[in-house]
């Protein structure tokens, strides 16, 4: 009897234990550091978001079988052609846990639409549309870069790891004529003359280089459809559909036919069929600032109705996020952009958020002016909207650190300093951003060097303290988005305190620390008694007289309540 009721506990114990059984953890092929645990409740918030840029045709090829489609077979310049990279070697790297182990929560890939089929020559070597900002047809994906069905795998993917997706949006240009990419209609486009910068007019009613047409977004003179796009959908067997679509839209909005609401139907379908979650508006200064007040608006009215069709895939109840792309705006600028002549509040038109091109400027100064600056700014001129600060880009000739030489002091600065983040992919990797023989922007464009955190120590070592810091920051709102006070100059300790309804988060972190024994003062913002958890050195401490005491051999403290 006794064995028998010992038999039937150990059945019911293993029946249990496999009913709970946890699937196992997929591993990952980068480096991974220890995940510090969070509250579910966390609240994502774009002014902290940890953005992700990347060129789809540079980083991971997941289909070889698309790197050459078009007949696109013509000898080009150095890095001006397409070398492989997808949507399916995007997602790929999600699945893989590449961004999450990065603490990345939102992704940008340069545009994926349907680029000119033939190359042009720049002065700088013949080039292909492989950066994706020669738009032949908004309607349609580059067969380069995948499918409209890899896309919407690719979104749902980065939605299921809780990453949200930016589609980079071209709305001021089409792509340069060739012989067989033909010019638009006049009434759509001006073919000059080229921008001179000095006016508002000069800078928004121009192309930005020749060859280059222009959108007539500030047009109010309704238009017809192109004959050539026309007969590409009927080529295609979608002429009908895309007709009927266009006549449902104008029926629903009372919109003219004029050529941005034609444009801005084309782009909001992305984020109507796919749930895309924010714009990254390109060459924003130069186009019309109430365009892009349209395109927010009927963006943000399709984006609401995905989430009342699919609620079981939102993330959150935040809106349609817009970041612009002003070109030279700095976050000293405030809420205006300076032309001249006129100034203009893009925060106004559309826009949660411009590029900050100011951050590579300031990255040479000590850490507290960098972070007091920053702080201030965003909780007084620019609060409620924020900026998306960078250190290099794929068209910023002058990036900070262009010789790689500073990789984790780049981390330090634009991973810590208030405002969303924009790491540009290899800066985890220190990818080289000279080329030898590669002219112009192309010299920024390499080939993600996948090889190079494969086979160098240095390079792995460089990865783990971005992801040691993009996790961090990712955890904790409090970083990005909340607010700044310095805690002890010497040594350089700081608190970041962030508050959403009940939520609240707060952190202090470390930097230019002695090796070896180091004492944080915290005193008066984590209370004697109170455990804490070191995120960069994986060490529990207890505050003790105020004080943090740590012993390791690392010069920074990435400080959190203990779990």
């Amino acid at each position: 009897m006794k064995k028998t009721l010992v038999f039937i506990i150990y059945l019911l114990l293993f029946y249990a234990c496999k009913k709970y059984r946890k699937e196992p953890i997929k591993e990952s092929k980068s480096p991974i550091t220890t995940m510090p645990s969070t509250p579910s409740t966390k609240p994502f918030a774009w002014e902290g978001a940890n953005i992700y840029f990347l060129l789809t045709d540079r980083f991971y090829n997941g289909n070889t079988s698309n790197d050459t489609t078009l007949n696109r077979n013509k000898e080009t310049g150095v890095l001006r052609g397409f070398m492989g990279g997808d949507l399916q070697g995007i997602t790929k790297k999600i699945e893989e846990g590449y961004f999450s182990n990065l603490g990345v929560n939102a992704i940008w890939f340069t545009p994926v639409v349907e680029q000119i089929h033939d190359l042009v020559n720049e002065g700088t070597g013949n080039t292909y549309g492989y950066h994706g900002y020669w738009t032949k047809d908004w309607t349609a994906l580059d067969p380069n870069f995948g499918t409209k069905k890899e896309l919407e795998t690719l979104v749902k993917t980065a939605h299921i790891k809780g990453i949200r997706i930016l589609m980079d949006v071209v709305l001021n240009h089409t792509g340069p004529v060739t012989d067989i990419d033909p010019v638009w209609p006049s009434e759509w486009v001006r073919t000059g003359p080229v921008c001179e910068y000095t006016t508002y007019e000069s800078t928004t009613a121009c192309t930005l280089v020749k060859n280059l047409p222009d959108i007539k977004t500030e047009s109010d003179a309704e238009v017809e459809l192109p004959d050539a796009l026309m007969a590409k959908w009927k080529k295609e067997g979608r002429l009908s559909q895309e007709l009927d679509e266009l006549q449902l839209f104008f029926d629903r909005t009372g919109h003219p036919r004029v050529p941005k609401y034609y444009i801005i139907k084309w782009l909001t379908d992305y984020v109507n069929d796919l749930g895309i979650d924010g714009f990254r508006v390109d060459t924003a200064k130069h186009v019309d600032e109430n365009t892009w007040t349209d395109l927010q608006r009927e963006a943000s009215y399709v984006f609401n109705i995905w989430k009342k069709k699919h609620p079981e895939k939102v993330l959150d109840d935040n809106p349609f996020f817009m970041v612009g792309e002003v070109y030279g705006y700095g976050i000293s600028n405030g809420r205006q952009y300076d032309f001249g002549d006129r100034k203009v509040d893009y925060f106004a038109h559309g826009f949660t958020s411009l590029i900050n091109f100011e951050l590579k400027y300031d990255a040479k100064s000590d850490y507290e002016t960098i972070f007091k600056k920053y702080n201030d700014l965003l909780k007084n001129s620019l609060k409620g909207k924020s900026v998306v600060n960078y250190l290099a880009s794929h068209d910023d000739g002058q990036p900070y650190d262009k010789d790689r030489k500073l990789p984790y002091r780049a981390a330090n600065v634009l991973l810590l300093t208030p405002g969303a983040s924009q790491i540009y992919y290899g800066d985890e990797t220190n990818r080289s951003l000279s080329i030898p023989d590669a002219q112009g922007d192309a010299t920024l464009r390499s080939f993600m060097n996948w090889e190079q955190l494969d086979s160098l120590a240095e390079t792995k070592k460089i990865l783990a303290h971005w992801q040691k810091l993009g996790q961090f920051r990712n955890n904790h709102p409090a970083v990005g988005a909340g607010t700044h006070n310095l805690v002890s100059k010497l040594p350089y300790v700081f608190s970041r305190s962030y508050e959403k309804g009940n939520y609240k988060d707060k952190v202090v972190i470390g930097l230019n620390l002695p090796k070896g024994k180091k004492d944080l003062k915290i005193q008066g913002f984590f209370d004697d008694g109170t455990k804490l958890f070191d995120t960069y050195s994986q060490t529990h401490v207890t505050v003790t007289n105020g004080t943090a005491f740590l012993d390791n051999d690392f010069d920074i403290a990435l400080l959190e309540l203990a779990q």
